[in-house]
């Protein structure tokens, strides 16, 4: 007993400099936000308590349910777009062979880009003049394809986030790589001698095994999602006519442009709320095959 007690007295001790800097930076940051989104702020001077005015606002404001819509749609094609892609990937480059690493290397390489650069990249891509997914299509004869996808507000959502899902399906794939490596190779014997193979193996061995990660990932799509930022800033500023915009370019724009910062921490407060709301539905959705 005392020395399992130094061991988790240790252990406490050694994380006690990790979770304090994470109290600091994250924690009181996050309550001392909600605490401004009850006052009228403008970064300087005295604070004006005006109660739940900032939330009656920002529930009156059309461009803040546009947000709303925005990042949904963001976050479905996230989940679609990254963590199914991730996982086949995985499964494919499950053996470490040079080949495996290449690729997997190479699927990586977009998330240790910069954002602002990947940005760049994809609205050179998507512009209506020359760039090179309108030449493409030209090329393929699908001349009635090509449009300004940035400027068209039924696919701009549509033409964000694939860039978004092309940056970050590299975490994903480390990440499914990892899980897989972890299964143990009895296991993967026991399913051959019961004749389960390919599809079948992977419906009934393979995902059940590693189904806690891939709920993980979820959250962390969800999460990403909501606070995606950089991309659309880069590429639209969430234009044209705010089509684009993003709860996380709507606090930025609601704040620093005119200088309301407790409004803005009402936003930032709202877009902890529905990040929490998705992750508990995700939860909720996916308890039963997870137990």
């Amino acid at each position: 007993m005392p020395t399992a007690m130094r061991s988790k007295g240790f252990i406490a001790l050694a994380l006690l400099p990790a979770l304090l800097l994470f109290l600091i930076f994250v924690i009181i940051p996050v309550f001392w936000s909600a605490y401004y989104g009850f006052f009228s702020w403008k970064g300087f001077g005295d604070a004006k308590f005006i109660g739940l005015d900032n939330y009656k606002e920002m529930f009156r404001d059309p461009i803040f349910w546009r947000a709303l819509r925005n990042n949904l749609i963001l976050v479905v094609s996230s989940i679609v777009g990254q963590v199914p892609v991730a996982l086949v990937l995985a499964i494919v480059l499950f053996k470490n062979s040079l080949f495996s690493r290449f690729v997997r290397s190479a699927v990586f390489m977009p998330m240790v880009l910069s954002t602002v650069v990947v940005g760049l990249i994809w609205g050179y891509i998507y512009h209506p003049q020359f760039g090179v997914a309108n030449h493409v299509l030209d090329l393929l004869g699908l001349h009635s394809w090509t449009r300004a996808w940035l400027s068209d507000p039924k696919v701009n959502m549509l033409a964000i986030s694939i860039p978004i899902n092309w940056a970050n399906i590299g975490p994903y794939l480390v990440i499914f790589v990892a899980a897989l490596q972890n299964i143990s190779p009895e296991i993967h014997d026991a399913a051959k001698i019961d004749g389960s193979a390919g599809w079948n193996k992977l419906i009934h061995v393979t995902l059940p095994i590693i189904w806690g990660t891939v709920v993980v990932t979820i959250v962390l799509c969800i999460s990403g999602s909501l606070k995606a930022f950089d991309h659309v800033i880069v590429m639209t500023g969430g234009g044209p006519a705010r089509s684009t915009e993003l709860l996380a370019t709507y606090m930025y724009n609601s704040t620093f442009s005119v200088y309301r910062y407790g409004y803005g921490s009402a936003v930032s407060t709202m877009i902890m709320i529905v990040s929490a709301v998705l992750i508990a539905l995700n939860y909720l959705a996916t308890r039963r095959k997870s137990s």
